[in-house]
């Protein structure tokens, strides 16, 4: 199991950073609720590690630098390969959600819901890149491992 998550979050890697690259290279050009999008895919990614490493967490829509982007998008990536690499994906944990509420998972739960995640949001994002008249980028699955 570790092994596919392991290929997955390389997948959500790669597909993260190709985004982040476009905006960095066109700011201009993107638009602005893409980027709010790639923000909260980010944060996202950093909360769920947060809450499982019991660690401080951002705010759901928090906007940052795009220059901050490929470092935040880098560091999220290499705490979860820590995740990975030392917890036991069945482990079941406790956390408190954005409104408060308390809810208990398995660390393999949570991160097959980043991947999902990240993947629903990069769809919306590719789509406001259409509607932009920009090309969007391929980021399914199937074109990664092609």
């Amino acid at each position: 199991m570790k092994e596919m998550f392991l290929d997955l979050f390389e997948y959500n890697f790669h597909s993260n950073q190709k985004l982040v690259e476009i905006f960095m290279q066109f700011p201009e050009r993107t638009p602005p609720r893409s980027v709010e999008l790639i923000n909260h895919i980010l944060n996202a990614h950093q909360i769920w590690n947060a809450r499982i490493l019991t660690q401080e967490t951002f705010e759901t829509w928090q906007i940052h630098a795009l220059e901050e982007l490929e470092d935040l998008h880098q560091m999220n990536h290499f705490k979860t390969i820590d995740i990975l690499e030392n917890s036991d994906l069945n482990m079941k944990f406790s956390y408190q959600n954005s409104k408060g509420d308390f809810f208990l998972n398995t660390v393999q739960e949570v991160l097959f819901h980043v991947i999902n995640h990240s993947t629903y949001h990069r769809g919306q994002i590719a789509l406001l890149f259409r509607e932009a008249g920009l090309e969007p980028l391929p980021t399914d699955y199937i074109f990664y491992k092609r």
